[in-house]
């Protein structure tokens, strides 16, 4: 009898040093310092990201390593399909409160969709969004309110040009439409093409159109919020009308390569790299797949803005990255803030950048890239470090309409008049506005 008394005691004594055990390790580790005693080491914080599977991530996880190291914060990423399916992830997990700390998604119009104001956390008061550029916190702003970082450095809308044709024909940069339109002379002249056009991959024909935005502020300031509530039109603009007729300028006056119809974007990328073309009006972006394809000629291919017809208004156009945002409904808020931080730091910008090297430069005020970037890209940052940048249009107003290519590449090919094409959008505009039920529409 006492016997078995003493054989449950033992059990129960066994029992509660195993749980105790249990318990202990369950809530932190220990570890033996130098001098005997033993200290608590916290588990690191977890912040996880959503990211889309076509960006590349080199650069990202290169940040992350690095914000790893400096600090007891994990950041996991989980990536997601793009285009719509994309979309609609991110769009249910918002609405079901299943939505990751940090989201990547893209500025502009497509930010307005997701409701940021009641879905991401406001940045604007925090001390590293101060140096942000403004065309960038216009790009992920909602009613005053700024709720992302830049997630990659800029592109632009302009011209890519061979620098070594230029020096052969005696050609310098262009400063107004007139003298781009000379010097397309003077290269058609010489047996080349003037004018790359790749209007078989017919996104390609918007180029033109698109990149003229910052003339077309730089004339009509109050363009993009007219444009957005059903104030202003492409037709009835001059301004904006002017994109639609240099389009049709360089058609008209024989510029173009004879099979712009059925040369891809690839064809033309190669014809500027080999010199048989001379001009392609492109975003760039476009410098990565030269570097891929043509790594020999990248310090032949020069970028200008598209020009203004007045020598003293000359600007950018700037395709403004995708961003980072923080969810709202988050438990990291603050861990999350630290990681943006640090992702836009001049640190951050190095690791990023040595991974993949930039097609434009950052939007971040007082960064420095390195020295080796592409030749284009330098010939891009005496505009943005002077100001004179402007976002595309698809940044400052949700209407875009779907059918934009079909049109530009009719107007570009001499189908339709610039005039016509201007109208043919303002109608393909109007269908877009009221889905989205804008007011004024």
């Amino acid at each position: 009898m006492i016997q078995n008394k003493r054989k449950k005691i033992a059990s129960l004594l066994l029992s509660s040093a195993l749980m105790a055990g249990i318990l202990a390790g369950c809530t932190s580790k220990e570890e033996t310092t130098s001098g005997g005693t033993k200290s608590k080491e916290k588990e690191p914080e977890k912040v996880t990201f959503l990211i889309d599977n076509q960006t590349q991530l080199d650069g990202i996880n290169a940040i992350i390593d690095a914000f790893e190291k400096k600090t007891n914060i994990k950041v996991e990423i989980e990536t997601r399909p793009g285009g719509s399916e994309g979309d609609n992830i991110i769009k249910t997990r918002l609405a079901t409160g299943d939505m990751n700390d940090l989201v990547w998604n893209n500025s502009g119009s497509q930010l307005q969709a997701l409701n940021p104001e009641q879905n991401f956390v406001d940045l604007s008061k925090e001390p590293f969004m101060e140096n942000i550029m403004d065309g960038f916190k216009e790009a992920v702003t909602a009613n005053g309110k700024v709720f992302g970082i830049p997630g990659t450095p800029t592109n632009a809308g302009g011209w890519l040009y061979n620098k070594k044709v230029y020096a052969e024909l005696g050609l310098t940069v262009p400063k107004t439409w007139d003298e781009l339109m000379a010097n397309n002379e003077k290269i058609k002249q010489a047996g080349k093409t003037a004018v790359i056009a790749t209007y078989k991959d017919t996104w390609t024909s918007q180029v033109i159109v698109l990149a003229d935005n910052y003339n077309v502020l730089a004339e009509s300031p109050n363009f993009a919020a007219d444009f957005t509530a059903n104030k202003a039109k492409i037709s009835t603009t001059p301004a904006a009308l002017r994109s639609f007729e240099k389009l049709a300028d360089v058609n008209k006056k024989g510029y173009l390569n004879k099979d712009f119809l059925s040369t891809g974007y690839d064809a033309g990328l190669k014809m500027l790299a080999d010199g048989t073309g001379v001009h392609y009006p492109m975003i760039t972006f476009a410098l990565a797949n030269l570097a891929a394809t043509s790594p020999d000629k990248m310090q032949d291919i020069g970028f200008f803005p598209q020009p203004s017809d007045s020598a003293d208004k000359n600007g950018l156009t700037v395709w403004m990255p995708a961003g980072i945002f923080i969810n709202k409904n988050s438990e990291h808020i603050d861990a999350a803030k630290k990681f943006l931080e640090f992702y836009v730091s001049q640190e951050g910008t190095d690791l990023y950048t040595a991974k993949i090297k930039p097609t434009g430069p950052v939007a971040i005020k007082g960064i420095k890239l390195s020295g080796d970037v592409y030749q284009a890209v330098q010939d891009m940052l005496p505009y943005f470090e002077s100001g004179n940048t402007a976002p595309a249009l698809e940044f400052l107003s949700p209407v875009k309409g779907p059918n934009l290519e079909q049109i530009t590449t009719q107007v570009g090919s001499g189908i339709s008049s610039a005039k016509e094409g201007a109208k043919l959008y303002d109608k393909d505009v109007e269908k877009q506005a009221k889905q989205l039920g804008l007011e004024g529409w």
